[in-house]
């Protein structure tokens, strides 16, 4: 009898879930193309990624302030070029042109580095490479169009597997062919994965036709749920993607929470290499449990027609936090002790659960 039931309780989600997405082999095609646009996109940035530092000091000859001016400037962008674009595909009711825009970007962008002669050119490419971020607040808030409560957080959590597995696959071809093709052909290399992905998105993807609307008046505070504001916080995505579409958004950040917990208890008590390697699996899955759902929730939390806006400005604010956490980090490294900061970290992120109790889900669907 039991086994009837639970059959029949996963029949009648899977019924409600195609009532609510009638499109959905068209949907799944959609996330499957996104996640081999990601993965190639990734794959083509980390076979940059390991090399950058080392083509910039040693062979354009610029030294370590420079360095760091150069990747300020990268993260700054990063944190606009998502507010600007997810406020604009809002406005406009556009996804697509600027997806593939993006990755467009990142392609280009490479070519620049492998022509750069001196580091002072690499300033407009590397502003052109994080500019390419304006992809990510459209894509997932067309990834929340097209999903529902029963699958949201596994459709993230797919985008952010595919995210890693690139990286990781870019990494090991640039350690693989770095010495066979040097610094500018390796980036040469590197613009063709981003290159496809762009031609993915644009003859892959359809765009539905915005639904007629009254004016767009512009996002406010007012139209956001009233705990959107409570929600911060930027190999384990896709399982607990779905254990949030199973068992809902909250419980799994606070799980994520605790696990950064444990990851700043364990490094301060750490005293042996098995403690420290179990601080690296807990990060793991701190950032498995953290990073696909904390877009399905924000997205969950904000109206349907400002979710790229709200995606854009949720990233742009954890993309600024950055610098400051970085500083103060710093900080109190030197001035107190190198365990001071995981200190501060347990007591923000202790506050940042209890913050979390006071948080309502909402359906925007």
């Amino acid at each position: 009898m039991q086994l009837c039931a639970g059959f029949t309780s996963v029949g009648q989600d899977v019924i409600l879930s195609v009532e609510m997405n009638p499109d959905s082999s068209e949907n799944k095609k959609t996330i499957r193309t996104f996640g081999a646009a990601s993965f190639l996109n990734d794959l083509g940035s980390d076979i940059i990624y390991p090399v950058w530092p080392l083509f910039v000091t040693t062979v354009l000859k610029a030294n370590m302030a420079s360095l760091g001016f150069l990747d300020g400037i990268g993260e700054a962008f990063v944190s606009l070029s998502q507010a600007g674009s997810g406020y604009l595909s809002d406005r406009m009711k556009k996804r697509k042109i600027f997806i593939w825009t993006g990755y467009c970007m990142g392609a280009l962008s490479r070519l620049g580095y492998a022509i750069s002669s001196v580091w002072t050119h690499l300033i407009p490419f590397r502003t052109l490479d994080r500019l390419g971020k304006i992809r990510s607040a459209p894509r997932d808030a067309l990834v929340a169009d097209i999903s529902t409560e029963y699958n949201r957080g596994r459709n993230f959590g797919l985008l952010r597997a595919m995210d890693h597995l690139g990286a990781v696959t870019g990494i090991l071809i640039c350690i693989a062919f770095f010495r066979v093709l040097g610094y500018r052909l390796l980036f040469t290399l590197a613009a063709i994965p981003s290159v496809i992905s762009a031609l993915l998105v644009i003859f892959l993807i359809k765009e539905k036709p915005a639904k007629l609307k009254k004016m767009y008046r512009g996002i406010s505070l007012k139209d956001l749920d009233r705990n959107f504001g409570s929600v911060s916080a930027s190999l384990f995505s896709i399982p607990f993607g779905k254990l949030s579409d199973k068992i809902g958004r909250k419980p799994v950040l606070a799980l994520s929470f605790f696990l950064w917990a444990a990851v700043c208890l364990s490094l301060i008590i750490g005293r042996n290499s098995w403690i420290i390697i179990c601080s690296f699996v807990l990060y793991g899955a701190h950032k498995g449990a953290l990073e696909p759902v904390q877009r399905a929730y924000v997205c969950e939390l904000a109206p349907e027609k400002f979710r790229a806006s709200a995606l854009g400005g949720f990233q742009m604010v954890v993309g600024l936090c950055a610098l400051p956490a970085s500083f103060i980090a710093g900080v109190l490294w030197e001035s107190i002790s190198m365990f001071a900061p995981f200190l501060f970290s347990l007591s923000l992120t202790s506050a940042a659960i209890i913050l979390l109790l006071f948080v309502k889900n909402r359906i925007s669907d």
